[in-house]
């Protein structure tokens, strides 16, 4: 079965997002390349995009999470935007808790976790870095979709 990665723009504050994530996913970062690590003289980088983070990579279970600072030269990514919202299927109530409660620290939750009208047990949330995220435990499918 093929995985799903999601992949996030940020606007210079990719690496503080993802040691917060790190910090509550746990895991050690598979990739952190930045746009200087890139320069060449076919591919110059402005001085203020150098230490951007061009790549960063967290796996997560079987799973991805990647992203990318925006260069000043391109146009920023929109914060305010209703982006996609990454899903996660928990193994258990207590996992749920754990990262909803991990993640949404300082952030806008919309949907209390608590036990949801379809069967399953629910929140959802926008991080303190404007990301929208999903936390659900199924006890039909146990972490397995």
């Amino acid at each position: 079965m093929a995985l799903i990665n999601p992949h996030i723009n940020f606007n210079g504050n990719a690496e503080e997002a993802f040691n917060f994530y790190k910090s509550v996913f746990g895991g050690e970062f598979a990739q952190i390349m930045r746009f200087k690590d890139l320069a060449s003289d076919e591919c110059p980088v402005a001085e203020n995009d150098a230490n951007k983070i061009m790549h960063i990579a967290l796996p997560i279970g079987k799973n991805i999470l990647m992203a990318n600072d925006v260069p000043d030269s391109m146009e920023p990514t929109n914060e305010n935007e209703n982006r996609s919202k990454i899903a996660i299927s928990a193994e258990s109530k207590e996992e749920a808790d754990k990262l909803f409660n991990g993640l949404s620290a300082g952030g806008q939750i919309e949907a209390p976790i608590g036990d949801s009208p379809w069967g399953s047990y629910f929140g959802m949330f926008r991080d303190k870095y404007g990301i929208e995220w999903m936390v659900d435990f199924d006890p039909k499918y146990k972490g397995k979709i």
